[in-house]
């Protein structure tokens, strides 16, 4: 594999591939949530539960961890944003999204994720999994019986509204 599922645009054997196998810890809370979304990706469910904090690991499942990681098609990371976590901290979150298919649907998963630093060694320690964001629209909804945006001269219901 060349490029890193994670997003980094980095080679696998140089960004996750390495913390994955136990070569290399990960420096920040980021690098341990790209680490594990790769782990997802490659289906490396060991790793998944090594890098959870041990006070979490208790209802870890494996099984059903394995089975839909592996009926999944893994599509994308995106980091949405960071609090601590640096190679300097003990405690972080990370915000993310991970799309994928699962049973033929699309999803984007959007969570805030805490991560804790124990004796040099970065964990999972929980997620919250936040709402989609709300549109908001920047003018008001088209009526019915209005004029047509697009100029027409009609209204709206026997042009563009149907």
């Amino acid at each position: 594999m060349d490029r890193c599922p994670c997003g980094s645009d980095a080679a696998y054997d140089a960004c996750c591939g390495p913390v994955i196998q136990g070569e290399r810890q990960a420096a920040t809370a980021e690098q341990l949530m790209r680490s594990r979304y790769t782990a997802y990706v490659m289906k490396e469910i060991d790793y998944l539960r090594s890098s959870l904090h041990p006070d979490q690991r208790s209802d870890f499942n494996e099984e059903t961890t394995r089975a839909w990681a592996e009926r999944s098609a893994w599509h994308k990371l995106e980091i949405a944003g960071t609090v601590g976590g640096g190679t300097d901290d003990s405690e972080g979150t990370v915000d993310f999204i991970a799309t994928f298919t699962d049973n033929g649907t699309r999803h984007e998963h959007h969570e805030r994720s805490s991560f804790r630093k124990e004796s040099g060694l970065w964990y999972l320690v929980d997620g919250k999994v936040l709402p989609p964001k709300q549109v908001v629209r920047a003018e008001p909804k088209t009526g019915r019986n209005d004029p047509c945006p697009c100029g027409s001269g009609r209204k709206f219901k026997k042009c563009c509204g149907n």
